[in-house]
């Protein structure tokens, strides 16, 4: 029998208007604006896990759950994820623990995943609001990824030619939001959240 916690997030990732997912490519600003929602007390964050690295900077707990791939595999085995998937090498996912414990709080859960991740955990529970974040513009994102000086111009052009390949499958998201000016990007995912989790409480 699977964890009384993995029960429990199940049926809260079964309804509707308590757990959205934020999707975008990289540098779209989708975890700042998890942040501001977070800050602003209208969401809690479930945090994923993932089989890299830490980049300097990153705390585990806080930012992921950084696992090894033997234990990943063993989660992946025992139903304990969500939702899983594979990027430039390194699993990620989703550990139903986390929801729940995020959950608890009784604020709609945000995760920050990727299309291919929200559109898997949309096909085993459809009641999950799938949000994508897009730039205005290829140029736009272009602009933002060099500025963030993360990445060298070879790692730049992958992430461009990812986000090319994300926005076409974002046509099955619940909704698109154009981070063109991040204040009011901000305001129309909360107003999303604010009416999906209210809808839901009028049903409870």
């Amino acid at each position: 029998m699977a964890p009384k916690s993995n029960r429990d997030a199940a049926g809260r990732l079964a309804r509707p208007g308590r757990v959205f997912v934020l999707s975008g490519p990289s540098g779209v600003g989708k975890n700042t604006i998890a942040d501001r929602l977070r800050a602003r007390g209208l969401a809690v964050r479930a945090v994923t896990a993932t089989t890299r690295a830490a980049k300097p900077g990153e705390q585990h707990g806080r930012d992921y759950l950084f696992v090894s791939e033997e234990e990943f595999g063993r989660w992946l085995r025992e139903g304990r994820l969500a939702e899983s998937t594979c990027y430039v090498g390194h699993r990620y996912g989703t550990p139903l623990a986390s929801v729940e414990a995020a959950g608890a709080s009784g604020r709609p859960v945000v995760l920050t995943i990727d299309v291919d991740g929200g559109l898997q955990l949309k096909r085993r529970f459809p009641a999950v609001t799938l949000i994508f974040v897009e730039p205005p513009s290829e140029a736009e994102l272009r602009r933002r990824l060099r500025t963030r000086g993360r990445d060298d111009a070879e790692t730049i052009e992958r992430r461009i030619r990812r986000a090319l390949e994300e926005c076409a499958l974002a046509a099955d998201y619940d909704f698109r939001v154009v981070n063109d000016d991040l204040d009011t990007a901000v305001e129309t995912v909360a107003e999303i959240l604010t009416q999906r989790a209210g809808h839901d409480e009028t049903r409870s």
